[in-house]
């Protein structure tokens, strides 16, 4: 009897725990969409941009998620407002929102997108 209520209890756990996890797994994330081509010339600005504050003294002495960050806002603080502020950027996360900050920085700085 007791094994048998142990076992109860146990496949109660799991069903509970995999239905957390699909659920979490279904959370959809959205954020504003920048057209961004991928172009020599965009990638060009975007890295001389980027290269500028990661050397900045803002930005210099920090490492990994802390210095690009850090890089992002110092490229671009309007844009890293509108697309990371109210959801930052978490430690292995693949970045789905960098080809947007790409656009808007593009888009803000007045450059040409050919």
């Amino acid at each position: 009897m007791y094994e048998r209520s142990v076992l109860i209890n146990f496949i109660i756990s799991v069903f509970f725990v995999t239905k957390c996890v699909s659920d979490k797994d279904s959370v959809t994330f959205s954020f504003k969409e920048y057209q961004y081509k991928d172009s020599a010339k965009n990638e060009m600005i975007f890295r001389e941009f980027e290269t500028a504050c990661e050397q900045s003294s803002a930005c210099n002495q920090m490492n990994g998620l802390s210095r690009t960050r850090c890089v992002r806002e110092c490229v671009s603080p309007s844009c890293y407002r509108e697309l990371y502020i109210t959801d930052p950027l978490e430690e292995g996360e693949i970045d789905v929102r960098l080809n947007s900050f790409k656009g808007c920085f593009i888009q803000r700085s007045g450059r040409t997108r050919n």
